[in-house]
């Protein structure tokens, strides 16, 4: 499967119905982060990872590690359009019992390789599952996502720093940079001042784009594939609640669904009879 710049975009738009949609039908959830990070793994998915949706636990399949696990409305759209799960099961989101968990969850979803909860644990955990492809003496990849306000956890520079001692070069992030964390805007709460420079003194390889825009995202996941010398990031500069202009940019949808009104008014911005 390889789709076309435009069926990508296509691909993110329906993405994004549903995250709005999975949100609006559970009164709860995390629709800023989802939002912003559908561009990048949704392309991710289609055009790059070695992943078998009718045979989700194949051993040699590469692994995506959504440590920000609480945006996991955006991931949970993409495994349906992917086909590891039906579209039925995006409406068991936050219920008990369901599919599709709060925070994603390996023992309930098809497709999901790292059950999240506390932020920062992900890198380590990717880096772990890094070091196993080498033990198998495969080339799989491991593909991490990150939030921007998660990169302050100290977990995350400690795997940093192991991963390059390593040498991981099947280890790939991509880091989520919204500039949003929580209620309040990251520069607020904890300044990271120079984001690449730190990456880089780590000895990782480091690319910046612009996470919205669908060029700059395949040359930036063609950069992460194609780096195979060294652990490798993409810094995407990214806007929370993208596609939904009373979202965007706004802390207050960082966990927050929409009202009747602005369930509406999303449905109309993105492009989606009212369902």
């Amino acid at each position: 499967m390889s789709l076309s710049i435009i069926e990508l975009e296509e691909l993110a738009r329906k993405c994004r119905v549903e995250i709005v949609k999975m949100v609006y039908r559970a009164k709860a959830g995390h629709p800023g982060g989802s939002l912003s990070e559908i561009d990048l793994i949704s392309a991710l998915y289609a055009n790059y990872m070695r992943v078998k949706p009718d045979d989700p636990n194949w051993e040699d399949r590469d692994r995506f590690i959504l440590s920000k696990g609480h945006a996991s409305p955006g991931m949970y759209a993409i495994l349906a359009e992917m086909g590891f799960i039906t579209k039925e099961d995006l409406h068991s989101y936050r219920v008990l019992g369901g599919v599709c968990q709060g925070h994603v969850d390996m023992k309930w979803c098809p497709g999901v390789d790292f059950s999240a909860g506390s932020l920062g644990m992900g890198l380590s955990f990717g880096m772990g599952c890094s070091i196993a492809a080498r033990l198998d003496g495969s080339n799989r990849n491991v593909f991490v996502m990150v939030g921007d306000g998660e990169i302050q956890e100290g977990s995350i520079w400690e795997a940093a720093m192991a991963a390059k001692h390593h040498e991981l070069g099947n280890l790939k992030v991509i880091l989520d940079r919204n500039r949003i964390q929580n209620d309040d805007f990251c520069e607020s709460q904890m300044r990271m001042f120079d984001i690449p420079g730190k990456w880089k003194s780590f000895g990782w390889e480091v690319m910046e784009i612009d996470g919205h825009n669908t060029e700059e995202v395949v040359k930036g996941l063609d950069f992460l594939v194609n780096t195979n010398d060294n652990p490798a990031i993409l810094i995407a500069h990214t806007i929370k609640g993208k596609g939904v202009s009373y979202m965007e940019d706004n802390p207050a949808f960082h966990g927050a669904a929409p009202n009747d009104e602005q369930f509406r008014v999303a449905m109309e911005e993105l492009g989606e009879v009212t369902a």
